[in-house]
């Protein structure tokens, strides 16, 4: 993490102090179960507790210079945890295994940040619907291949990323469940020194769902399968990211993200307003994606428990879920302040001499008795003479002229197929479908 893409709350989530935190609860939480078992004496469990209400800094530099000497981190943490404490510290941990107290905090760290990714999404979500609302009629050139194709509205390119990010949040609604999941079961998780109430327990208090089989691990598909999410959403913020990157380019120019007064886009070039918020999401996209193959290749541990996956999760973890926060809100405020320009839209739109209109007259030539390829070909034919002369010829005008097309179709049928309406008569039919709009 580096400060520059970091946002406090999701930092707060990935700092020590927070780790530790967590691990004290399960361990508390534990105590208190076995406490109810007969387990272990309720006096450790209430000095536990008692102890936590102090509200007690966690001495982070303590800690780490235990480890120093044990090159143990979870009995650098209890054995401070019992200085603070004192003698009754000795039942904490009892029956478990590190990876109990590693497994299980990762869980509520992953859907503490789950939480605010969800969160962010919904911004996002919002400020899609508003700029599409905004723009539902508004005239643009559809492209395929970069090429004009039809023409389709601002609105409905906007809707179109609402229904991806609708997708984006219900994987992530589905990753969240299944990421958070507790294991309180022992060295090779047979629940050989602590019984399985212990983990329910833990589990309930914690909001998180029994491993079912836990070895010394949580399985780490649950994680691949999270950190895919992750990417698949880091995906879908590049590809409007690029969208705008191309709308901005300067011979299409027909939204731009808002430029700040005082801002300066080229220390060489003053007439610079660059499309970087974007071209950062494209990079930061990058980032969150390269989690996928580790995770991805962490699901392979030996038999029941390796350590291989311990530091790629220190590294990912924080890193793709602090990218992606970071992402997503930047992302928001460049879609509620994002610059369009509809007359430039409009002008691109009929740049080709009315090329976009192609097909409609395809479809009515057929209609009106010609074969497909007859009248294929004759639409081609005249619309490689508009392209040819970069739209500086109508291609009304030389259909018109057409003796073939003439014979099919009047000068004021031809004169209906150029027209926007066909393209905007299921534009509320298509944002029902989106937006729930009755």
């Amino acid at each position: 993490m580096i400060p520059r893409y970091t946002r406090p709350e999701m930092a707060a989530i990935w700092s020590p102090e927070a780790r530790f935190r967590i691990w004290f609860e399960i361990e508390a939480h534990a105590l208190d179960a076995m406490a109810a078992l007969g387990i272990v004496p309720a006096a450790a469990a209430e000095a536990a507790w008692r102890w936590w209400a102090t509200n007690p800094a966690i001495d982070v530099g303590a800690i780490d210079a235990i480890e120093a000497e044990t090159r143990h981190d979870v009995i650098a943490f209890l054995t401070w945890v019992e200085r603070q404490v004192g003698p009754e510290a000795r039942f904490m941990h009892q029956g478990m295994t590190s990876s109990d107290l590693l497994d299980t905090a990762l869980a509520v760290q992953l859907v503490r940040a789950s939480d605010l990714l969800l969160a962010d999404l919904d911004a996002l979500l919002q400020a899609l619907e508003a700029r599409a609302r905004e723009h539902r009629l508004t005239p643009t050139i559809g492209r395929s291949h970069g090429i004009h194709a039809e023409p389709t509205t601002f609105g409905l390119k906007l809707a179109g990323f609402h229904a991806e990010f609708q997708r984006a949040r219900a994987r992530l609604v589905a990753a969240r469940a299944e990421i958070a999941t507790a294991a309180i079961s022992g060295a090779v998780g047979t629940f050989a020194h602590i019984p399985p109430e212990v983990e329910a327990h833990v589990a309930s208090r914690l909001g998180l769902a029994v491993e079912p089989v836990s070895t010394q691990v949580i399985p780490r598909d649950r994680h691949a399968m999270f950190f895919a999410t992750l990417g698949v959403i880091a995906s879908s913020v590049e590809r409007l990211a690029t969208e705008i990157r191309h709308l901005q380019r300067t011979e299409v120019l027909e939204a731009e993200e808002w430029f700040a007064p005082g801002q300066k886009g080229s220390s060489a070039m003053p007439h610079k307003r660059n499309p970087v918020l974007s071209e950062n999401l494209t990079g930061l996209a990058r980032l969150v994606r390269s989690a996928v193959t580790p995770a991805l290749e962490n699901v392979a541990l030996w038999h029941e428990r390796d350590i291989s996956h311990s530091s790629v999760e220190r590294g990912i973890a924080p890193d793709a879920t602090v990218h992606l926060d970071f992402a997503l809100v930047r992302l928001t405020g460049l879609v509620e302040r994002l610059v369009v320009y509809p007359e430039r839209m409009a002008r691109n739109l009929h740049l080709m001499g009315g090329l976009v209109h192609s097909q409609q007259v395809l479809l009515a030539l057929t209609q009106a008795g010609m074969s497909r390829e007859q009248a294929y070909a004759a639409v081609q034919r005249n619309a490689m003479k508009v392209w040819e002369a970069d739209g500086a010829l109508s291609l009304r005008d030389l259909l018109g002229a057409d003796p073939e097309v003439a014979a099919h179709l009047s000068p004021e049928a031809l004169d209906r197929l150029f027209s926007l309406a066909p393209h905007f008569a299921r534009v509320d039919a298509i944002f029902a479908r989106v937006f729930g709009d009755g």
